[in-house]
């Protein structure tokens, strides 16, 4: 069974496209392609990743695709369109035939209307990728947990997958109301969550491997192995240290579950999910 990082970006750094980099993100204000990335997959055991897009830009996912065209490890895209456009449909026929871009993305966590998912434009553009087979991750913060469910609810045929379990407060150890809302989205049978982008949420500087195993803990009674899939969020994990020691913080979570259950949770979730 392939092994896969199932969430990680590309990116050529642009100062101003890229301006959510912020001063104490230093580290990834550069570029980071395919050849930064495949030493250390093989370094871990990991056979390919799916990229996600970073930039709110059709170019973005075209970038990605080139990228996945001349790499083979790159098993996957999750690009960007706008699906609140009224030419949606047209936008995704245009992709429907890339067999390396398995979905999209829309940075939800940053958008003044927090229940934007909820609203009858975007509704309408994930009735299009339903249509298409295409799935969705979902990039939201834990306030809206709730909007999530009731979209999950709405688009039972729609595979969603929630990426960083919706970054929780780890740096301040904060549990509820987070993990309620967590259990609740995870009930829509069609809702898969990724582990990632944990270290980012935590005090980059001090954080412990045990600091992580409440949400560890949550995220696994919520989903269970079959629904989880390994994200390193590379690079931006580096701002909080390295990828060796995201990927071990995982890895010894999961020491005791069967080697089946890893094996669902190291790749074979993810390439049911994103039909890799």
């Amino acid at each position: 069974m392939l092994r896969i990082d199932a969430h990680q970006h590309f990116w050529v750094f642009e100062p101003v496209r890229d301006a959510w980099i912020t001063n104490d993100m230093a580290a990834i204000r550069r570029d980071f392609l395919p050849a930064d990335l495949r030493p250390l997959l093989q370094q871990h055991g990991l056979d390919g990743c799916v990229a996600v897009q970073a930039s709110q830009a059709e170019a973005e996912t075209d970038f990605l695709l080139s990228l996945a065209g001349q790499h083979d490890f790159i098993r996957g895209v999750v690009g960007w369109t706008d699906l609140q456009a009224e030419n949606v449909a047209e936008r995704l026929g245009h992709y429907a035939h890339s067999t390396k871009l398995k979905g999209f993305r829309h940075v939800l966590q940053s958008e003044a209307d927090r229940a934007l998912l909820l609203t009858p434009a975007f509704r309408r553009g994930i009735g299009v990728l339903t249509r298409h087979s295409f799935t969705f991750d979902l990039l939201i913060l834990p306030d809206q947990l709730p909007y999530a469910a009731e979209l999950a609810a709405a688009f039972p045929d729609q595979p969603f997958v929630l990426d960083h379990l919706a970054k929780p407060f780890i740096k301040a150890g904060t549990l509820e109301p987070w993990r309620q809302e967590l259990g609740k989205l995870a009930a829509h049978e069609n809702v898969f969550c990724k582990v990632s982008g944990l270290v980012t949420e935590a005090d980059w500087a001090v954080w412990q491997p045990g600091d992580f195993r409440p949400y560890l803990d949550a995220a696994f009674e919520a989903f269970g192995p079959r629904r989880l899939l390994f994200g390193s969020d590379w690079p931006v994990c580096t701002v909080a240290g390295d990828y060796g020691q995201v990927h071990a913080l995982v890895a010894d979570y999961l020491s005791s579950f069967s080697a089946a259950e890893q094996a669902r949770f190291w790749g074979g979730n993810a390439v049911d999910f994103y039909n890799l």
